[in-house]
């Protein structure tokens, strides 16, 4: 038995076996080429000889580290570490690894987490953050997916925000509400989250409903997230006394928090108060009043997206092409959950 603390090499698995080192190199690299008796020969000598594979020395051997990167702008939304979780579940399916930064809302941070994602060989990214432009993006040697974000000039999965946004006013609408709210940051049109604005807009005046879009500067933090509601809360309170107010937030988070608010100041929900967030995180199903929400296909946005990506890896590209150059946008439809905030 060789010494657990001896580096094993492609050398001693061939003296063990009697094979050749190009055979070995094949068993870790080309399996396919070789018969059922040397594979199995090559196994039973790996674990005799107690070896343990280094994926470093095989990054530098290839050129390719099977690594994606991943920067995700927080974790104050649920949203991110939801659709972590199933990206993470396909390696079984592809065999990726992943490396995830956060860009923290700050565009040179951002860009120095890009670089070290660079110097670790990444062969793609998938971008949820919203500091570097698509077009610099698209300059980068490797493919890359951005999820909910400008997309210009790269591919992109994002949800059917516009639907989303429709479906919420008419669900409020078929509910009677007196008045409604959609509650934002401001956002740039070039954003799909854009369409969540759009489709509340013009679903209200479609329907001649009164409206208010209450856009304010949301941070990532809880404290101020809860100070910027309590003070929409208030306001909408003394303005519109004895009215039944639907409110769409932008996502659940948000939801969440202007519940809580309600709840400690003793108003009914939902006969004066009606909620819908957007996102379906576990905000909405875990909060002490389920909240309604527009659920994002949070498995079908992540899965997408990795096909996606294995798809531009995969693909040959053809001499002075750009890598970004065959773009492809992705739109996932989302659903309505009804739960106790509406009514």
């Amino acid at each position: 038995m060789a010494s657990q603390k001896k580096s094993i090499t492609f050398s001693d698995i061939a003296q063990y076996t009697g094979l050749s080192k190009a055979t070995i190199s094949r068993y870790f690299n080309q399996p396919s080429y070789l018969t059922q008796e040397s594979i199995d020969m090559i196994s039973k000598a790996l674990k005799e000889l107690n070896y343990q594979e280094n994926k470093l020395a095989r990054v530098f051997a290839k050129g390719n580290s099977e690594i994606i990167g991943i920067i995700v702008p927080n974790f104050f939304y649920q949203f991110y570490s939801h659709f972590l979780n199933h990206v993470l579940n396909t390696y079984e399916q592809y065999g990726f690894k992943f490396i995830t930064f956060l860009g923290n809302n700050d565009c040179e941070a951002e860009r120095k987490c890009l670089n070290e994602l660079l110097a670790y060989q990444i062969i793609g990214l998938i971008d949820l953050s919203h500091n570097l432009s698509s077009e610099y993006l698209s300059r980068l040697d490797i493919p890359v997916v951005t999820v909910e974000r400008e997309d210009r000039f790269i591919s992109s999965v994002n949800t059917n925000n516009y639907s989303g946004a429709k479906m919420a006013v008419n669900l409020l609408h078929r509910n009677n509400c007196d008045i409604y709210f959609h509650v934002n940051s401001p956002v740039s049109p070039a954003i799909p989250a854009y369409g969540r604005i759009q489709g509340f807009t013009d679903t209200c005046s479609a329907h001649n409903l009164p409206n208010e879009l209450i856009l304010r500067p949301f941070t990532d933090n809880y404290e101020e997230s809860y100070a910027c509601l309590q003070d929409i809360y208030h306001t909408i309170r003394k303005k519109y006394p004895g009215k039944r107010k639907g409110f769409f937030f932008c996502n659940d988070t948000y939801a969440h928090i202007f519940l809580n608010i309600l709840v400690k100041h003793g108003e009914q929900i939902p006969d004066e108060y009606q909620i819908i967030g957007f996102d379906n995180s576990p905000d909405s199903s875990q909060s002490i009043i389920p909240i309604t929400t527009i659920s994002q296909d949070i498995p079908a946005i992540a899965q997408s997206a990795i096909d996606l990506i294995a798809k531009q890896i995969n693909r040959n590209i053809a001499d002075d092409q750009p890598v970004n150059e065959a773009l492809q946008h992705i739109i996932i439809q989302p659903s309505l959950i009804e739960r106790e905030t509406t009514s």
